[in-house]
């Protein structure tokens, strides 16, 4: 991997919350980094500077940014932050644009990005788990609430080289080879809190604290889990739907003050990636003969709530 001061050229491709704040870290690191999202964010970045409002600091980082795709040139690593509804259209661009020895990691929501990807473009991208609280403020601004570290597998080469890159800026970053189950797992606490906070208008601390809310989180867990079974998923350290369930309140609890990223794309009249959490859900359940009603309730109704 070629080096720039000794690190790694970087391109977050759809620079949001979260390519904003994985991003943003690495510059704050010292890593070259350009920052590819829509006209609004360049221009704040261009001007000023991206803002990081983090739980450990507040400090304004040099980023460069583009509206244009093709920025990616050079880039050693690659942080693929789109949305999950334009994964194909952005693979299929993107790999015109690719150094032969460039790593795209797909840093988002869902289980079979690197799947999709892989199909439409041939681009053979590393899987991570994303755990952060963040959300853009205003363009340029990325304000941080809760975690911020990652899982990516499996274990080889590659993918202990980025480890290597997002430890040294501090970026807690572990690598296992049950990438899968990892994976649904983090599907698990989208799908029963993603919804639920879009529904309910309602941050995770809220949703902990409401017995109502902690009964719907379970009966969607307990689906999440019979889904997974039949796919012979193993989910790590899930042995039960209670310490699956738990697990989620952990999570409500770590990330209280969060409002789920479902709910800030209603509120921002954007698309959801719905159908990437809870719709999947809903889909293996069909494929695999499992019921999955309160899945398929929550995920009707966020549609119905994207169409107003």
């Amino acid at each position: 991997m070629t080096v720039e001061s000794n690190w790694p050229r970087v391109a977050v491709v759809g620079a949001g919350a979260v390519g904003g704040y994985f991003g943003g870290l690495l510059a704050n690191a010292g890593a070259p980094v350009v920052m590819i999202a829509r006209q609004a964010f360049v221009d704040a970045v261009s001007r000023a500077g991206l803002f990081l409002d983090t739980l450990q600091f507040q400090k304004r980082v040099r980023v460069d940014a583009s509206t244009d795709l093709s920025s990616v040139r050079g880039a050693d690593l690659v942080l693929f932050s789109v949305k999950t509804t334009d994964n194909a259209a952005t693979a299929r661009q993107l790999v015109r644009f690719l150094a032969p020895q460039a790593i795209v990691v797909s840093v988002q929501n869902g289980v079979d990005n690197v799947d999709e990807i892989r199909a439409v473009a041939g681009i053979d991208a590393v899987a991570a788990v994303v755990y952060v609280a963040a959300s853009v403020e205003e363009p340029g601004h990325v304000k941080h609430v809760g975690r911020g570290d990652l899982v990516i597998g499996p274990e080889s080469e590659k993918v202990k080289r980025v480890a290597e890159i997002f430890l040294r800026a501090e970026v807690p970053c572990r690598v296992t080879n049950n990438i899968e189950g990892e994976l649904w797992t983090k599907l698990l606490w989208n799908c029963a809190l993603n919804a639920v906070s879009a529904l309910g208008e309602a941050r995770y601390g809220t949703i902990a604290a409401s017995r109502e809310a902690c009964q719907l989180v379970k009966n969607v867990v307990d689906e999440v889990l019979a889904v997974a079974r039949a796919a012979h998923v193993l989910l790590p350290g899930i042995e039960d739907s209670k310490a699956a369930v738990d697990g989620v309140m952990r999570i409500a609890t770590q990330m209280s003050g969060a409002l789920s990223s479902t709910a800030q794309d209603i509120q921002r009249g954007k698309p959801t990636e719905i159908a990437s959490l809870n719709g999947y859900v809903v889909r293996r359940g069909v494929a695999l003969g499992v019921a999955t009603p309160v899945n398929q309730a929550l995920y009707a109704l966020v549609k119905l709530r994207e169409g107003h």
